[in-house]
């Protein structure tokens, strides 16, 4: 099929054709509004590293979720962000059933029972030191004890599952994390809880406003020795292998943006739904780009959002959920 018996430009000549042919649809149903809850009433703390996001306390965080809920959006993902007195070695405010997360669980659930709540089930919000479990001195360096930390992640999804998470996120990246976590809810009696596993989670620079956001700047040394080195793909693979066969439900791919190549990666190799976080640093680049005037921001983020569609992820974790929803809504009229 040569020129001039195929012009494909017939097909893109109005708006109509465009959409009758279009491969990849971005729709609402796509999207995970992730939300950092803080302590206080009535309490909004904005976020100056990522414009147009906040810290709420618990009241807030039900607020914004059914705005989320009113817009369409089937999920969001909490994060807790306590103070500082909370903190220590381990983490244990995680697994506090009273703790941020839970709490925001419980009060958004009574508000909209039919949102989707996530909560993510890692310890650097937690820990005195910002790392994601027990730090083991002994190790030569201060490394992250993957057995004890796995043994302290049981109590945290189990806690969550009380809150009423539909589904948990552990995120730590520790060997093993999905078999502690599903085998924890099973025993507890939470066999119908869900996991969306952080299974490929890169030690990525593009987390930096979220670390800021939630406090969890390492105070030594770094995460490469769990977070995966962002040369590698082939070890993508294996990650996101273990997981589903030891009962992940979701898996995910951590950044989005400058890991389209692993996104499609595990799409092709990997049966389960696969998620993909657009993280802070992603999503503050283009608000700074918007703000200076060098992008057009909804053409912008509905590009990226398409993009990692398009790259094969059937969920996205975004902070620009809430503007996209609204976005898609104004362009389906």
């Amino acid at each position: 099929m040569q020129f001039p018996e195929y012009r494909p430009r017939r097909m893109r000549r109005n708006d109509g054709l465009r959409r009758m042919i279009r491969e990849t649809r971005l729709s609402v149903d796509n999207f995970v509004y992730p939300m950092f809850v803080c302590p206080g009433r009535d309490t909004r703390r904005p976020i100056a590293s990522m414009p147009g996001q906040a810290q709420l306390s618990v009241d807030q965080a039900v607020l914004e979720a059914k705005q989320c809920f009113d817009l369409g959006i089937p999920s969001v993902i909490l994060f807790g962000v306590p103070d500082d007195a909370k903190k220590d070695r381990v983490g244990s405010d995680a697994w506090n059933g009273d703790g941020l997360p839970q709490q925001a669980c419980r009060a958004i659930k009574r508000a909209c029972p039919e949102l989707v709540v996530i909560l993510d089930s890692c310890f650097d919000e937690y820990t005195s030191h910002g790392h994601c479990g027990v730090v083991m001195p002994e190790a030569g360096w201060p490394d992250v004890d993957n057995d004890a930390t796995l043994e302290n992640l049981g109590r945290v999804v189990v806690s969550q599952a009380k809150a009423g998470a539909d589904m948990v996120a552990p995120s730590g990246m520790m060997d093993g994390f999905v078999t502690a976590s599903r085998e924890a809810l099973d025993e507890a009696g939470y066999s119908h809880v869900g996991i969306m596993a952080y299974s490929a989670k890169y030690a990525s620079c593009f987390y930096g406003p979220f670390r800021q956001a939630a406090g969890t700047a390492s105070g030594f040394g770094h995460r490469k020795s769990y977070q995966m080195d962002y040369a590698n793909t082939d070890e993508a693979v294996r990650e996101a292998g273990l997981d589903q066969d030891e009962g992940a439900d979701i898996l995910m791919v951590k950044p989005a943006l400058s890991y389209l190549d692993v996104i499609s990666r595990l799409r092709d190799e990997c049966d389960l739904p696969l998620a993909a976080y657009n993280v802070s640093g992603e999503y503050a680049m283009l608000k700074a780009a918007a703000e200076k005037g060098l992008l057009d921001e909804e053409q912008a983020v509905l590009e990226v959002l398409t993009s990692i569609r398009r790259a094969g992820a059937n969920i996205i974790l975004t902070y620009h959920a809430k503007d996209a929803a609204r976005w898609l809504a104004k362009s389906s009229r």
